[in-house]
């Protein structure tokens, strides 16, 4: 009798925004390029966008963005990146035997393109692309999984694959969220900032939902923690260039608590990875404008990384998202 063939591995694809491979001007100049010039972050007419990108903005922004990456780069490099492949070792472990975990970055490397490449190397017979953005944007999720559609037409994903969905209060994220920050915020705190990436409002009046995911977030962590609407705010930072973006701004905010010397907690929901934006963003620079205005502590609570409580809500969302 014949011996029975294993059942091939189910494949899971990890991805989160990118990071440039140093944080060298040329290598951060590179990595906003790409990233910069891609319709969905930046809905402007090519014949106009690209020539002021690269003429104008970069060789003015990526000097200072360099300067920026090189605060928070270590000996593991970058931060995104090495809590990233941390992520995917620990959801390898979490998923077992049935399951082939990669990881590809929508801008930079590894790409999108080498993630299901390796993947589809170890002979698995269905892709689900996880996107690490609990909160659902075009400029986030959409442009991953239109990246991994092109790749598909292109005869570069030979596999069945579906997208996972978002999951803004997904019970085991929320619970993640409570954990992180119980272990985090000691002692009492005057206020809880509950801070976002930002987003241009006119996205969100065209239809991107990023908006309301966040909200439905904001209350489901404030909920968990058990807070009342007079002690946590959600706001936004991060914003690029003109334009009104989504507001209040997490700066602003912050400047407020701090003018009345309070004891103010950061976190950061929408962020699966301590990156430039949580570390030199956050727990530097606004930390330290936090102080100068007379604000008691800024305490930053670190984003999920790779806490097992989080990596458990990651596997949770995968089994239930079934095959491809």
């Amino acid at each position: 009798m014949a011996e029975r063939s294993p059942v091939a591995p189910r494949g899971v694809l990890l991805s989160n925004l990118g990071t440039p491979a140093s944080p060298s001007t040329a290598d951060v100049q590179r990595f906003l390029d790409e990233f910069l010039s891609d319709p969905k972050v930046v809905r402007a007419p090519r014949w106009f966008w690209l020539p002021l990108l690269r003429r104008v903005i970069l060789p003015r922004r990526a000097p200072r963005s360099a300067h920026a990456y090189a605060k928070v780069w270590s000996d593991r490099g970058s931060p995104l990146l090495a809590w990233s492949i941390e992520q995917r070792a620990a959801m390898q472990a979490e998923l077992g035997d049935g399951y082939r975990v990669a990881l590809g970055m929508r801008y930079g490397e590894p790409s999108l393109e080498r993630g299901c490449a390796e993947l589809e190397a170890q002979g698995v017979r269905e892709l689900l692309l996880l996107p690490l953005y609990p909160q659902y944007s075009d400029t986030t999720n959409g442009t991953t999984i239109e990246r991994v559609r092109e790749l598909e037409a292109a005869g570069r994903v030979r596999v069945p694959w579906r997208a996972a969905p978002s999951f803004p209060d997904e019970r085991g994220y929320i619970d993640a969220l409570a954990v992180r920050t119980r272990e985090h915020v000691r002692g009492p705190v005057d206020h809880h900032v509950f801070s976002f990436h930002g987003l241009p409002e006119r996205y969100v009046r065209r239809g991107d939902p990023y908006a309301s995911e966040c909200e439905r977030t904001a209350a489901a962590l404030a909920r968990a923690l058990d807070l009342g609407t007079e002690r946590w705010t959600l706001a936004y930072q991060s914003k690029f260039g003109p334009g009104k973006w989504l507001g209040p701004a997490t700066k602003d905010v912050l400047a407020e608590h701090a003018r009345r010397g309070e004891r103010v907690a950061v976190v950061l929901p929408g962020f699966a990875a301590d990156c430039l934006e949580t570390l030199e963003e956050i727990a530097i620079g606004l930390a330290e404008e936090f102080r100068a205005a007379g604000g008691r502590e800024l305490v930053v609570v670190p984003a999920l990384n790779a806490h097992p409580s989080w990596i458990r809500a990651l596997a949770t969302i995968v089994r239930a998202s079934g095959g491809a």
